[in-house]
């Protein structure tokens, strides 16, 4: 059997601290199957990007992202910029999980480690903003904060009820924001606008019919932008948006583009796949199939939570 080294990058807190409790079993299930692993344990923020990225220089064949959508994004983050890129596996072990959702990457251990043993590898795009990466989400405005909010603590305690909870003390921030969004092939937005997402998947922050069209080899965004609006009708948008029946509401603007650069009169944060990615002003565009993941080889999703 064909010998393979890979560089596991994992977040020790991440999803209860469960990877740190399944640690041995899931390296020993990797041996079995063909892959020699060696571990990079995160110790603070931003040391998955250094980790993978030294695992790059270091000629892997593999590199593992174990932990949540943050974790996942540091790791993409240290491959994107190299010239050549080792493939990509998922042990979705975070909160949300939304690229796993989106991908078939089971949320079970076992079966998350046996889909990278089958070495399934489907090239993907990624989105690029003014040097930062991302592989699912983009956005700004109401909301869009709560990720990167909620403390990790509370997130390893109660899981995706942290997310609510930061919700609920967001109703005091409720308000608009003026932005203007210059689209290419499709024109410009201004005005004021609750939020934009700029979606490279269909799930997003756990609503798996967010963008319910977009695709990660299409080269496009699906980019959302929410219009002003009140607090009983953003209750209603976000209860249609749960079965993805929200993209005809006339609060909703939605195309794609690869495209598009965001400005804003107000100091706007960036949230990047649940990090926080800065402040506008942003450019941002589309890496067409510029990592190969390990995904689920049925491609439709078998997510199970």
């Amino acid at each position: 059997m064909e010998k393979i080294r890979a560089r596991l990058i994992y977040n020790p807190t991440s999803g209860r601290e469960e990877m740190r409790r399944r640690l041995p079993m899931i390296l020993q299930r990797l041996e079995r199957g063909g892959i020699e692993t060696s571990c990079h344990a995160t110790e603070g923020k931003g040391d998955a990007i250094k980790a993978a990225s030294v695992a790059v220089e270091r000629g892997y064949d593999l590199i593992i992202a174990a932990g949540g959508d943050g974790t996942l994004n540091e790791v993409i983050n240290g491959m994107a910029g190299h010239a050549t890129r080792p493939s990509l596996g998922v042990l979705p072990m975070g909160t949300t999980n939304d690229f796993a959702r989106a991908h078939g990457i089971p949320r079970r251990w076992q079966d998350a480690v046996d889909l990278i043993l089958r070495r399934h590898a489907r090239p993907v795009d990624i989105g690029l903003a003014d040097g930062k990466y991302f592989i699912n989400i983009a956005g700004g405005g109401f909301l869009t904060d709560l990720s990167y909010e909620a403390p990790s603590k509370l997130k390893t305690m109660i899981g995706q009820l942290a997310y609510y909870i930061k919700g609920f003390e967001s109703i005091t921030r409720f308000h608009p924001t003026k932005l203007r969004i210059s689209a290419e092939g499709i024109g410009d937005f201004d005005g004021e606008h609750m939020l934009f997402l700029i979606a490279n998947s269909q799930s997003v922050a756990g609503f798996e019919k967010l963008a319910p069209q977009a695709k990660t080899d299409d080269g496009l965004f699906d980019v959302i932008i929410l219009k002003k609006c009140n607090l009983a009708e953003m209750i209603r948008i976000a209860s249609l948006a749960m079965r993805g029946e929200h993209l005809n509401d006339s609060h909703v603007i939605a195309f794609q583009t690869s495209k598009l650069v965001v400005q804003a009169e107000d100091r706007v944060q960036l949230n990047l796949d649940g990090e926080f990615g800065g402040t506008l002003p942003c450019s941002f565009s589309v890496l067409p199939s510029h990592l190969s993941i390990y995904v689920d080889e049925n491609g439709s999703s078998s997510y199970r939570g």
